[in-house]
């Protein structure tokens, strides 16, 4: 038997029994139908019309033809869009890219981060609503849909239907035409990393490599899951761009925006009803502005992440108000300022015109103008000096000095080249051995180079040369490339 004071008894020191207070554990129950996760609710999208709709199907069209008409014209005997990986060589139209171009990439990719922050800063999510590849598929995806299963309430009703024939021939003609425009997008995506002539007769051969195929249906599967099936799934959750575009806005940002003042109390009235006289603002509260948004966000209830500007409320709230008799904008892009001290369109746009825009715009103009001046005085000819290593120097015949070096010449252009080398920095330099190398249009050649100089020409160590290379025929096309030769 355990000691009173043992912390194991059940007695105190007194030899009295200890009262154990009990825990008492509330179990969280969640509420009835509260699942840890959120179940998604599919959105119908109510077609609309109107000038913003019109500039969406603009942007498809345009978007579009680039992305699968650009890779099938031809430029110089190939496509004239062509990133060639086995060859490591990019061609876009009569510019030829290495891998020591990749200075390119990073500037063009710096020019799409500070057009982005430009475009947020001045009209919120712009990019969202009109040119991003997520809201142009799932446009086109929608579209077919529609045309496939019609209207809104008849796409309801279908998914409301048990399954049967006619339900699996309509949902059967909608997949496969989403499964049509997906596979042609990823073959169209591939094509421009394999030439898309010899792709396609392959594909239609069955003979596609095993590498081909799988980015086909990747790209096409991805495409096929985000634009048809998950939709408004990816602006909401897992597109990085929702949750830091706060960062970038401002009360003085462009979005679209519900005009409280104007529009409430909402409620039902009869047309030509003026709001006032029965105490209600201009929504009639028809629901058509939640109806139509492809997030299925209720832009009345404020600016919200999930909204991706693409105006199709301010179309449909537009509508509504003309066959009212009231005023536009009801919906309107406007500003949080703009909204709040009820500006015109005059202050609108010298509040846009704000420190932080007008910098934006001055470092981008400065790197697109510095970026467009790399690319039209890059050079036709280039060439890349590398030491051999095996042997720094030696002495040979007639009291010479020799160094060898290796040359890696390239031709950027697309027509053969003749390119001549000479060396010079110090007396009596010469090189041994050919000096007059042809190269293909956008190829490259590798030559080893022996330069010699008398042995009193120059004092012990390191010196700097210079090897010159010049086209035959193009007087313009001249290249200078430092060395350093070695003196035992």
């Amino acid at each position: 038997m355990p000691a009173p004071d043992d912390p194991s008894s059940a007695f105190n020191a007194v030899g009295k029994p200890k009262i154990r207070a009990k825990a008492h554990v509330i179990p969280i129950q969640p509420a009835e139908g509260d699942d840890l996760y959120e179940v998604r609710k599919k959105v119908y999208p109510r077609a609309v019309t109107g000038r913003f709709a019109t500039w969406r199907w603009i942007m498809v069209w345009a978007t579009q033809l680039l992305f699968y008409g650009l890779c099938w014209v031809p430029w110089n005997g190939r496509q004239s869009v062509l990133f060639d990986l086995v060859e490591r060589k990019f061609y876009i139209f009569g510019w030829v890219f290495w891998p020591q171009d990749v200075f390119y990439l990073a500037v063009l990719l710096i020019i799409s981060a500070l057009s982005l922050f430009l475009f947020t800063a001045v009209a919120g999510r712009l990019w969202c609503g009109f040119t991003c590849p997520q809201t142009v598929y799932t446009e086109i995806f929608m579209w077919i849909e529609q045309k496939i299963e019609g209207n809104r309430q008849r796409q309801m009703k279908l998914d409301q239907m048990p399954w049967g024939g006619h339900k699996v021939l309509v949902k059967g003609a909608k997949y496969l035409a989403w499964a049509a425009i997906a596979l042609w997008t990823g073959i169209t995506f591939v094509g421009y990393f394999t030439p898309i002539k010899p792709l396609v007769s392959d594909i239609a051969a069955f003979g596609v490599s095993g590498w081909s195929a799988f980015w086909i249906l990747f790209y096409g599967g991805f495409t096929y899951l985000m634009a048809g099936v998950m939709r408004e799934q990816v602006c909401k959750y897992m597109c990085p761009y929702a949750r830091f575009q706060s960062v970038m806005f401002d009360p003085d940002t462009l979005v679209i925006t519900y005009d409280t003042a104007r529009g409430e109390p909402r409620g039902s009235r009869k047309r030509g009803v003026e709001p006032r006289s029965i105490g209600k603002g201009d929504c009639v509260d028809c629901g058509i502005c939640v109806q139509v948004c492809p997030t299925g966000i209720d832009i009345r209830q404020g600016l919200q992440y999930e909204c991706i500007g693409c105006a199709a409320c301010i179309d449909a709230c537009d509508q509504v108000m003309d066959k009212m008799g009231y005023a536009p904008g009801l919906i309107r892009y406007s500003t949080e300022n703009a909204i709040e001290k009820r500006w015109g369109r005059k202050e609108i746009v010298s509040h846009v015109l704000r420190p932080r825009v007008l910098v934006y715009a001055g470092v981008l103009a400065a790197i697109v103008l510095a970026f467009a001046y790399a690319l039209v005085s890059r050079e036709d000819i280039r060439v890349d000096v590398i030491k051999d290593r095996t042997t720094l120097t030696r002495e040979v015949e007639d009291g010479l000095i020799e160094n060898v070096y290796i040359l890696h010449l390239m031709n950027m252009s697309e027509a053969p080249r003749t390119l001549n080398v000479s060396a010079t920095g110090l007396d009596g330099i010469r090189i041994d051995g050919r000096t007059r190398f042809d190269i293909n249009p956008a190829e490259n050649s590798t030559a080893t180079l022996r330069v010699r100089v008398p042995v009193d020409s120059a004092s012990k160590g390191s010196h700097a040369i210079y090897f010159e290379v010049r086209a035959e025929g193009y007087a313009d096309e001249f290249v200078r490339e430092k060395a350093v030769f070695i003196m035992p």
